[in-house]
């Protein structure tokens, strides 16, 4: 199944829709949805910290987890990015 579709230009581009769907799939996405209503900065700010703080060698649960940290600390009330990515790389309760 080809992911790319060729346009007229000559160029190569992602097929709609794929992006969307890879966002969709992202764990601080899920969780999201889970946890709450946010607003779309919110969920910007979310997105960010999460980005910053996933590895490329983590498992799916290990970014679930990480997630899960992230959306638990702001909901506490850390609400500056710096200190909520801080927060969220160390494991609840410390």
């Amino acid at each position: 199944m080809c992911q790319f579709e060729i346009p007229s230009m000559g160029e190569v581009a992602p097929k709609p829709g794929l992006r969307e769907k890879e966002e969709a799939d992202m764990p601080i996405n899920r969780r999201i949805k889970e946890a709450s209503n946010f607003t779309p900065s919110e969920i910007g700010l979310l997105g960010r910290v999460f980005e910053q703080a996933k590895g490329e060698s983590e498992s799916e649960a290990q970014r679930e987890a990480l997630a899960s940290r992230i959306i638990a600390n702001y909901m506490a009330g850390i609400t500056d990015e710096a200190e909520l990515l801080a927060l969220s790389r160390q494991p609840l309760g410390r």
